[in-house]
């Protein structure tokens, strides 16, 4: 999976959304309550460090076993440490990816989470940069 496209984050006018107290079954239905409990401002809620944040769309389905599907938007955060089994957008080469951070022994790897696409292998002369790490996905139902 690459990355097709990265965009700046610009700070916006707040709106903010109510959100209901009430949680919404995935299972059985359950009787709806119309309790208000306040607001939530998705950018406060899904942006904590918004000068160190970028967003990227994924393009391609070597991630969907981590839930990223093309298209999907990505918020990446600089200021969060790549640690291993983090999700993190790298520049191999000069081209973006996203893939799952691994050290197995005294190696790292930029794993795929799609058994269709092959790991690589971060050697000592690799041309690599982490970007950020990947801390939310943004996907359209539409």
């Amino acid at each position: 999976m690459i990355v097709s496209e990265a965009l700046r984050l610009i700070p916006y006018r707040s709106h903010l959304l109510p959100l209901y107290s009430c949680p919404v079954s995935a299972g059985f239905p359950s009787p709806a309550t119309d309790h208000l409990d306040g607001h939530i401002n998705l950018n406060e809620h899904l942006i904590p460090h918004p000068s160190a944040t970028f967003l990227v769309r994924a393009d391609g389905w070597s991630m969907v076993g981590e839930g990223i599907h093309h298209e999907d938007l990505l918020i990446v955060d600089r200021s969060e440490e790549p640690r291993h089994g983090r999700v993190v957008v790298a520049a191999i080469d000069g081209e973006l990816t996203v893939k799952k951070l691994c050290q197995k022994e005294q190696q790292t790897f930029l794993m795929a989470a799609n058994p269709d696409y092959p790991s690589i292998e971060l050697g000592e002369d690799a041309d690599v940069r982490i970007w950020g790490v990947v801390i939310h996905i943004i996907r359209s139902m539409r």
